[in-house]
């Protein structure tokens, strides 16, 4: 075989992080497995073999090769969904996939889009919002409550979880930092909730129904809880965030979603591959495997870049660098991951964002930036902090509706 691809391209150092796509493009072109010296993986750049990866299992197990470094695999992950393959991992996901499939979300529709067009409606009420302060508001109100854990942990679940995917990356200064606070989470977590803390009829209350019935054991109950938790808020809320700012920057394709509100999910999505809220994820190499004319060999791992992938112009022609809400299959992104690891939450995520992007429309005539934004510089994720915006309001809110048809 022709001698491996290599890069020394520094990925994880804060400018990077800050804008990483000319180094992706500088991946894309060099191979589709490119040997990163500094941190000892291999980068799976472009979409078409980052996928195929995200279907073979067998070849490429998530089982201590989640994360970059061994504290984070053994100490943080161990048991987990995320960490997990075959049996163990069919096991973990089946007590929560009644929770999350499409006929129970149905169930909630109602629900979230009272809550969206509420929340809308409080935070542009002065003619200016943060975008990512509404989607935090929003997608906590949301889990916290499907989860039935007690108020109290969820400044320690945002926090944990932060910290939680900081420690993915490698053993940086951001690594350091997060490590103690994710394990401290992990504790409290074991400590706070229990089965006399949390509501009966939740998702928690089901994890601890399925340890009682014998279908999970009891070690594996908050690992599955805090995995859940961590994958359902900051991912949901960053692609939020990332949606409403975009069409902050394109107001005729905002004024698209106004005229057609169908057009919010694909929105959603459009944003996700463009500004995937998970920049990579990990995979081992179980078996000798080639990706293209590159062997790579049992023992190396694989570092998907899912925000590569989303920007790979083989995947999604000469535009893939542009927003677009009518792209033709936007949902093909692999910011939900793939394969039997294809996160469980997408029909939760898309519920909330399209009932928050059409609340928007329906009560906003536009949207524009209206200061510089914050970045979260994290070793995985990607988004907004803080995205103030300026809006116009429409004449007519759902909330004055109401109140004119029920005086």
């Amino acid at each position: 075989m022709p001698a491996a691809p290599s890069s020394d391209v520094p990925l994880f150092d804060d400018r990077a992080l800050a804008d990483p796509y000319p180094l992706y493009a500088q991946l894309r072109e060099t191979g589709p497995a490119v040997y990163l010296t500094r941190y000892g993986v291999w980068a799976i750049p472009r979409h078409r073999e980052a996928e195929a990866i995200l279907h073979t299992p067998d070849t490429y197990g998530s089982e201590g090769g989640v994360a970059l470094t061994e504290p984070a695999n053994t100490r943080i992950l161990a048991g987990t969904v995320l960490a997990s393959d075959a049996e163990q991992h069919i096991r973990l996901r089946r007590v929560l996939s009644a929770q999350l499939a499409p006929r129970t979300m149905r169930r909630l529709v109602a629900v979230v889009t009272a809550r969206a067009e509420r929340l809308v409606e409080e935070h542009v009420a002065d003619g200016g919002f943060d975008a990512a302060a509404l989607a935090r508001h929003m997608v906590c109100d949301t889990v916290m409550e499907l989860m039935g854990l007690p108020e109290e942990t969820r400044a320690y679940l945002l926090t944990g979880a932060a910290a939680t995917f900081d420690v993915f990356g490698p053993d940086n200064e951001r690594y350091q930092r997060a490590l103690p606070v994710a394990s401290r989470m992990v504790a409290f977590l074991h400590e706070a909730v229990t089965r006399d803390t949390v509501a009966p009829e939740s998702w928690m209350g089901a994890i601890f129904q399925a340890v009682d019935d014998g279908r999970i054991e009891e070690k594996d109950a908050i690992p599955l809880a805090s995995a859940y938790t961590a994958a359902s808020m900051d991912t949901t809320i960053l692609g939020i965030t990332e949606a409403i700012a975009q069409l902050a920057r394109h107001p005729q394709q905002f004024a698209w979603i106004r005229q057609d509100p169908t057009c919010a999910t694909p929105a959603f999505h459009e944003a996700l591959r463009l500004e995937a809220p998970i920049q990579g994820f990990g995979r081992m190499v179980t078996e000798t495997a080639d990706v293209d004319d590159t062997r790579l060999e049992a023992g190396e791992q694989v570092w998907l870049l899912y925000g590569s992938a989303g920007r790979d112009r083989l995947a999604w022609g000469p535009d893939a660098d542009v927003f677009n809400v009518r792209r033709r299959r936007a949902d093909r992104h692999l910011a939900f991951g793939g394969g039997p690891h294809l996160c469980a939450g997408i029909p939760l995520a898309e519920l909330q964002a399209r009932a928050v992007l059409r609340a928007l429309a329906a009560q906003c005539t536009n949207l524009t930036t209206a200061g510089e934004p914050d970045r979260v510089l994290n070793n995985l994720l990607r988004g907004w902090e803080r995205m103030p915006l300026a809006v116009k309001r429409a004449s007519a809110t759902p909330a004055m509706r109401a109140q004119a048809d029920h005086p």
